[in-house]
C-alpha cells in the first residue's frame, strides 16, 4: 500500500511539474487557440477548409502577451498588404512567370514599406497564394477574414489565459552560465599550480572564448523572460525583475570577458616560461585557491540575482559577501607573493601584474555595493523612461480630446461680441 501511495505521489508531483512547465503550457495554449480559430472560421469563412485562421492563431499566440500584441498587428498588416498586391496584379497582368517575379519583388518592397519586420516574406506568400487561385476576389477577402479571426482568437487566448512567465528558465540559464565559468576557473587554477604546457593553456583560452556563445543563448532566454513580464497580469514588479536579471547577466558577461583576458595572460605566460612552471609552488597554490574562491562567488552571485524570495535572497547575499571577503584576503596574499617573486626575478612582471589586475576586476564586478549602485541607476533610468512614456500617452490623449471637440463656425468666430449697448 505504501508503494502504491508513493507511486501516486511521484506521479502527482510529476504531473504538477508538467503543468507548471512553460513549454507544456505554451503547447496546450497554442493548440487550443488554433482549434478555436478553425471552428469559428468554418462558420464565418466561405472557404471549405479555412486553414489560414488556425495558422494565424498558432503564429500569433507567442510565448508572451507583449509578443502576441506586437506580432498579431504585424501579421495582420502583412497578410492584408499581400492580398492588396495580389488583387492589383490579378486585375492588371494575371499570373505568368514574369508577373510572379514582379509580384514577389513588389510584395517584399511593400512589406518593408508597411514595416512588418520579420513578416516581410509573409506579404509575398499571401500574394502568391491569393493570386494562384481562380476566384481572386472571394479568396482574397476570405483570407483576410481568416487572418483576422486567427489574430483575434490568439490575442483573446492570451488575455483570458495568461501566458507563462519565463523568469525561471532565464534564471536557470544564468546559473548554468555561472557554473560553467566556475568549472573553467577551477581548471585554470589547477593548471596554474603546476607546469602547464602551452597547448593546455591555449585550450583553456578557447574554452573562455566559447563562453561568448553561451552568453548569446542566455541573452535570448533573458529577452524572452523580459517580454513575458511585460503586460502580464500575474506579475506586479515586472520592472524590478527585468532590471535585476539584466544587470546580473551584464555582470556575468563582464566577468567572462575578463576571464578570457586572464586565460590569454596565462597562455602568454606559459609561452614565456616553457618548460618551467608558470609560478613558484606557493604562488601557484595560492592562485589556485583564489580562482576556486572567485568561482564560488560567481555561482553565489548568480543565485542571488535569480532568487525571488527575500529570505533566500538575504542568505544568498550574506554567502556572497563572505566568499568575496575570503577571496579578497587570498588576493592580498597573492599580491604579496607576486611582489616577492618579481623582486627576485622581474622577467615576467607585466604578466604577473596582469593576472592580479584581472582577478581584482572580477571581484570588483561581483561586489555587493557596486551591484547596489548599478541597480539604483538602472531603476531610476527605467522609472524615468516609463514616466516619459506615460506623459507622452497623456499628451496624445489630450490632443485627441481637443480634436474631437466641436469647432465654432467660422461665421460665429468672426462675428463681433454681442453687448447690451448694441441691442
Amino acid at each position: 500500500m505504501r508503494d502504491v501511495r508513493g507511486a501516486w505521489a511521484v506521479a502527482g508531483a510529476q504531473l504538477r511539474k508538467w503543468h507548471e512547465e512553460p513549454v507544456v503550457v505554451q503547447s496546450v495554449r497554442s493548440a487550443g487557440a488554433a482549434t478555436v480559430a478553425y471552428v469559428i472560421a468554418l462558420r464565418l469563412s466561405p472557404e471549405p477548409a479555412p486553414l489560414t485562421a488556425p495558422l494565424t492563431a498558432l503564429l500569433v499566440v507567442q510565448v508572451t502577451l507583449y509578443a502576441t500584441l506586437t506580432t498579431g498587428i504585424r501579421r495582420v498588416n502583412s497578410v492584408v498588404a499581400g492580398v492588396v498586391v495580389a488583387i492589383a496584379f490579378s486585375v492588371l497582368v494575371g499570373l505568368t512567370w514574369w508577373s510572379l517575379a514582379l509580384l514577389i519583388l513588389a510584395s517584399l518592397a511593400v512589406g518593408h514599406l508597411v514595416r512588418v519586420s520579420e513578416f516581410v516574406p509573409e506579404v509575398a506568400i499571401s500574394a502568391m497564394l491569393v493570386l494562384g487561385v481562380t476566384r481572386v476576389g472571394d479568396t482574397a477577402w476570405a483570407r483576410v477574414l481568416e487572418t483576422l479571426i486567427g489574430a483575434v482568437v490568439g490575442l483573446g487566448c492570451n488575455l483570458l489565459f495568461a501566458p507563462p512567465v519565463w523568469v525561471g528558465a532565464a534564471g536557470e540559464s544564468i546559473e548554468d552560465l555561472a557554473r560553467r565559468v566556475r568549472r573553467l576557473m577551477l581548471r585554470m587554477g589547477e593548471e596554474a599550480a603546476g607546469r602547464t604546457p602551452v597547448e593546455h593553456a591555449t585550450a583553456r583560452l578557447h574554452e573562455a572564448r566559447r563562453l561568448d556563445h553561451d552568453i548569446v543563448q542566455v541573452d535570448a532566454a533573458l529577452r524572452q523572460a523580459e517580454d513575458s513580464l511585460k503586460l502580464n497580469p500575474r506579475v506586479r514588479e515586472g520592472l524590478l525583475h527585468r532590471i535585476v536579471l539584466r544587470t546580473g547577466l551584464d555582470t556575468l558577461e563582464i566577468c567572462t570577458v575578463v576571464l578570457r583576458v586572464l586565460a590569454r595572460t596565462l597562455t602568454d605566460l606559459a609561452k614565456e616560461r616553457d618548460p618551467e612552471p608558470l609560478f613558484e609552488p606557493q604562488v601557484g597554490a595560492t592562485l589556485e585557491q583564489l580562482l576556486s574562491e572567485v568561482g564560488d562567488a560567481v555561482v553565489s552571485f548568480a543565485v542571488l540575482v535569480t532568487t525571488d524570495i527575500s529570505q533566500n535572497a538575504e542568505s544568498a547575499e550574506s554567502r556572497l559577501a563572505a566568499e568575496l571577503s575570503t577571496a579578497t584576503a587570498t588576493r592580498d596574499k597573492l599580491a604579496q607573493l607576486l611582489l616577492d617573486e618579481v623582486q627576485r626575478d622581474a622577467r615576467q612582471w607585466q604578466l604577473h601584474g596582469a593576472v592580479l589586475t584581472e582577478v581584482t576586476r572580477i571581484l570588483d564586478e561581483l561586489d555587493t555595493e557596486h551591484r547596489s549602485r548599478r541597480l539604483m541607476e538602472e531603476l531610476d533610468r527605467g522609472t524615468r523612461e516609463e514616466r516619459e512614456r506615460r506623459d507622452h500617452l497623456v499628451r496624445l490623449r489630450q490632443r485627441l480630446r481637443m480634436s474631437r471637440r466641436p469647432r465654432q463656425p467660422h461665421s460665429d468666430r468672426n462675428r463681433p461680441p454681442v453687448s447690451g449697448r448694441s441691442l
